[in-house]
């Protein structure tokens, strides 16, 4: 639970020393990988045997969730790393939050960094567009800082074909079943029955930063 930001003076996060042990024909896709995850250079060690030791003092949130799958992808599974917690440092963050059907799904806030917070809300919200499934009405996805819509996406609603069983002709008919669809809708996001089930897989979807 984040306090009201006027009442935050700061924010600190914690930071780590990583080592990673590489062939050196990898070195310059680590060190984007490195870059790109907010990491600082310290120095590089060349070993025997065409393999380098990079040292960076990095977040420690950009490393938890998928960055050693990241890893091994672009090294073709041959680096290995090890970290260690060296302090706390400030951080300029904000909170994100996600509203799924103009439900806020608590599950979703989280803290990001100021400077990428738009980006990251536009990523939740494609990355929940693209991975909850259809219903009978339309979903609205909402990502928000401070009360402001930053980012928008909807699912649109499962159309179930009414007028399956009647012939051509009956255009009357079929206007009507339409129009009663349409209205059933209506009435069931009124009465609090357009709640959307999401599967446990999304929440990690969205946790990953590369989605």
């Amino acid at each position: 639970e984040l306090p009201d930001p006027s009442f935050v003076e700061y924010i600190k996060e914690p930071w780590v020393k990583i080592d990673i042990v590489s062939p050196t024909e990898y070195v310059g896709a680590i060190m984007q990988l490195l870059q790109e995850r907010r990491g600082i250079y310290e120095t590089t060690e060349y070993l025997t045997g065409a393999r380098a030791i990079l040292h960076y003092e990095i977040p420690l949130a950009m490393i938890i969730v998928d960055f050693y799958d990241k890893l091994k992808s672009i090294t073709a599974g041959y680096a290995s790393l090890n970290y260690e917690l060296i302090d706390y440092r400030e951080a300029d963050v904000v909170r994100l939050d996600m509203m799924v059907a103009e439900e806020p799904v608590d599950a979703f806030s989280t803290l990001v960094y100021r400077d990428e917070a738009e980006r990251s809300g536009r990523r939740m919200a494609k990355v929940l567009r693209d991975s909850i499934p259809r219903q009978n009405f339309v979903i609205k996805l909402q990502a928000s800082i401070g009360g402001k819509v930053v980012a928008s996406e909807r699912i649109s609603a499962m159309r179930k074909d009414v007028t399956a069983g009647l012939y051509g002709g009956d255009v009357t008919r079929k206007r009507k079943l339409l129009e009663k669809q349409k209205k059933g809708k209506a009435r069931m996001a009124a009465m609090g029955k357009g709640k959307v089930s999401i599967p446990t897989d999304v929440y990690l979807k969205v946790l990953k930063r590369d989605s």
